[in-house]
């Protein structure tokens, strides 16, 4: 390359330089990036049945094990973290 500056467009080709320099309406780009209403109750209901999963998992550690082995076996898991 020479150095000298290279033009986009031709010259006295305006109007289509104007037409492309319109600005985007933001307000159409906020609706388009906000999610539709069946992905977001997909996914407070994934997480609501993954609660209620963890809540019947404890509870059945609970009966089984009775309380004392089962606060054992937690305090034991949040040592290991730590």
């Amino acid at each position: 390359m020479s150095g000298a500056a290279i033009p986009l467009a031709c010259p006295g080709n305006w109007p289509y330089l104007k037409r492309m320099a319109q600005p985007i309406s933001t307000h159409q780009g906020m609706m388009a990036a906000r999610p539709q209403g069946r992905v977001a109750s997909m996914i407070v209901w994934s997480a609501a049945t993954l609660g209620a999963l963890a809540v019947l998992g404890a509870a059945a550690l609970w009966f089984h094990y009775g309380t004392a082995v089962f606060f054992e076996m937690i305090a034991a898991g949040i040592s290991a973290c730590f």
